[in-house]
């Protein structure tokens, strides 16, 4: 079995269609699904759809680009988030690409996420784009680490260190499969089995098989090839390493 470790089942993408594509991902061998929240309003509804699909997992947080209309509720997320279905804080992060807002909001938006997260016992599902820098600063002041991993991961293997010295896992999506980034590939190598999750951030980034597709659950095993090819491994071993690092990172042992 497979895990798709962050997915958007509640984007509008997958409005009409969400019970096929889940259906789709089963009959491939994804069994679990986690559907990430972005803001109050689809954090919600991730957490209805997996109480509704018995192998649907929900995380609840606010991504840094909608901090710009939407003010962060404590009080609503910290109530959302004791749902039995939720496994998760996030995703959350720090965002700098081009028309990004100001570092301080987003950094104190991240914060309280954290304490969330470290108040409920959860891990946190940290976005990261054009600021692993930064992140690592503010990771690093914190008084106390949360548990946490770097979705998307696209940094060096400098950047990679760090995070994985801190404990946090590094998760992988469809860009591993047509990226001819070799510093992003040597970082697959070298990154332990151990400290690896799969995800394929559907709708987005679809792998090179699908290019130019909607992304969906089912594909997430083409980012475990791709891992496999470049750790030249089984790719069976990939299929067990990461879905065991899955539950334990969110602890699904629990769910069962």
């Amino acid at each position: 079995m497979y895990i798709d470790s962050h997915c958007h089942l509640n984007m509008d993408e997958f409005k009409s269609d969400y019970k096929e594509a889940i259906q789709r991902a089963s009959d491939a061998g994804v069994t679990i699904i986690v559907s990430v929240g972005a803001n109050l309003k689809n954090s919600r509804l991730a957490v209805e759809m997996a109480r509704k699909e018995k192998n649907l997992y929900a995380t609840v947080g606010m991504h840094p680009h909608d901090a710009v209309e939407e003010e962060f509720n404590v009080e609503d997320f910290n109530q959302l988030a004791q749902d039995e279905k939720v496994v998760a804080i996030g995703e959350t992060g720090l965002d700098f690409s081009a028309g990004s807002h100001d570092r301080e909001v987003q950094i104190a938006l991240m914060d309280k996420q954290i304490k969330v997260a470290i108040k409920l016992n959860k891990p946190v599902v940290f976005h990261c784009r054009d600021a692993y820098n930064d992140l690592i600063s503010y990771l690093m002041s914190l008084p106390q680490m949360p548990k946490g991993v770097i979705h998307c991961f696209v940094g060096d293997w400098s950047h990679a260190q760090i995070f994985l010295d801190m404990g946090f896992l590094l998760s992988f999506t469809g860009i591993v499969t047509f990226t001819k980034n070799n510093s992003q590939l040597n970082v697959i190598e070298n990154t332990p089995l151990e400290k690896i999750l799969i995800e394929t951030d559907a709708p987005w980034l679809a792998p090179e098989s699908h290019r130019g597709k909607r992304n969906e659950p089912s594909f997430v095993i083409e980012v475990a090839r791709k891992i496999a090819e470049l750790k030249k491994i089984p790719l069976s071993l990939v299929e067990k390493q990461t879905t065991k690092n899955a539950k334990e990172f969110f602890k699904l042992h629990d769910q069962e």
